[in-house]
């Protein structure tokens, strides 16, 4: 199936602010590699950092949607993080280049055009911090800087659109699952190796193991 001129745009756009970033990506590479003139392009993007904000957008409002769905009718802490992490992992290593392009080209943009974007993360992140905050009040966390925890935890998980491949020996199941781990690790939950919460309410939880066939973020 043929694909939509503006998405074309899009695609060629998305892969070359995530190599070549932002301002290394000229109107003529988009052209070249979208297929089409340098005059025709503007019809389809109306300005670059116009296009920037539109791509930053959408994949912010996606993994804002995931999440939110993800943790509808859950009020454990633990299961909690264990879906935010499994959505945030999910988003970033099955799309690199879109989270990329998310993850750092804020700076980027006018006050104008930043205003949503910023927006949508602070909206985003809030998920995080009140999920902490939550598990600290019941005493199922234990962390003295929760904020300084929240960074340091969506930055190793930010982090995997850098390295990860499916061509490598570790399945996105499996590294939800490490991450998991990690950041339950980070909030002062007592994780036994590879599953076992040692302090989970259900004694039976395994951090990360999504229910047969399924994986939060799919």
């Amino acid at each position: 199936m043929a694909v939509a001129t503006g998405e074309r745009v899009r695609r060629a756009a998305v892969k070359l602010f995530a190599t070549k970033g932002f301002h290394g990506t000229g109107i003529r590479d988009l052209a070249q590699a979208a297929k089409l003139s340098s005059a025709s392009l503007y019809h389809y993007m109306g300005t670059k950092e116009e296009l920037l904000a539109g791509i930053m957008r959408d994949c912010l409002r996606n993994l804002l949607d995931e999440a939110t769905t993800a943790l509808e009718g859950v009020s454990d802490p633990v299961e909690r993080v264990r879906r935010l992490v499994t959505v945030h992992v999910t988003a970033h290593a099955r799309q690199p280049n879109e989270t990329r392009v998310a993850d750092d080209n804020i700076e980027v943009l006018s006050p104008r055009l930043r205003r949503d974007v910023v927006r949508l993360r602070d909206d985003y992140e809030a998920l995080w911090s009140d999920t902490i905050e939550e598990g600290l009040r019941e005493g199922v966390f234990d962390t003295a800087q929760p904020t300084v925890t929240r960074i340091a935890v969506l930055d190793m998980c930010t982090g995997v659109a850098r390295w990860y491949s499916s061509r490598g020996p570790l399945s996105l199941r499996l590294l939800a699952e490490h991450h998991v781990e990690l950041t339950l690790r980070a909030l002062g939950v007592r994780v036994s190796a590879g599953c076992g919460l040692a302090n989970s309410r259900d004694p039976q939880a395994c951090p990360g193991a999504a229910a047969e066939g399924r994986s939060w973020g799919e």
